[in-house]
């Protein structure tokens, strides 16, 4: 069974900056998109400050965020990559699967990657992961670099939004 520890905040800081760019989506009136918490059961809290220094995970998760951006529903995840090869095994198959059933019930899925080495931002599309994770069939290494992505897909901070990913899903759509 999974268990959680203090690495399990990995990826706060780009949450972080989604959640205040759903808020900013949200007071604007572009869309309502709301973070899925993971459910967990705590094994160790230290009594003195009400952390929880151990739990595990009570089942797989789905995805890091649900929810609609006029009129259109969108799930998505969010991953970070402090190198320019992103490994194909920080995406899980529940994940993916969850993804793909989402799509076909005509919903809009992508992830979010952060680089933070390079402190850029890309919207990487549903038949984009897929055609990673299809080649390893084809005995490709379980990743893809930095390189290979879109250069038209990465998102640049706009009107207070530091993951501004409206213009990749609009871009995304548009090819659809």
């Amino acid at each position: 069974m999974a268990t959680w520890n203090s690495r399990g905040l990995r990826g706060s800081t780009l949450e972080d900056l989604i959640n205040h760019t759903n808020e900013l989506y949200r007071q604007k009136g572009l869309g309502l998109v709301q973070k899925i918490p993971t459910p967990i059961t705590p094994v160790k809290i230290d009594k003195e400050n009400g952390n929880i220094s151990l739990a595990y995970f009570e089942k797989d998760s789905t995805v890091d965020y649900i929810g609609v951006v006029q009129g259109v529903p969108i799930c998505f995840d969010a991953k970070e990559c402090a190198v320019d090869t992103f490994s194909l095994r920080n995406i899980h198959e529940h994940q993916v699967n969850f993804m793909e059933e989402f799509e076909k019930q005509q919903g809009i899925s992508f992830l979010i990657i952060m680089f933070t080495g390079k402190n850029e931002f890309y919207y990487m599309r549903f038949k984009e992961l897929k055609k990673y994770l299809d080649r390893i069939k084809d005995g490709h290494a379980k990743n893809f670099k930095y390189d290979e992505l879109d250069p038209e897909y990465f998102i640049k901070p706009e009107s207070g939004a530091m993951v501004h990913y409206l213009r990749g899903l609009q871009k995304d759509l548009e090819e659809r």
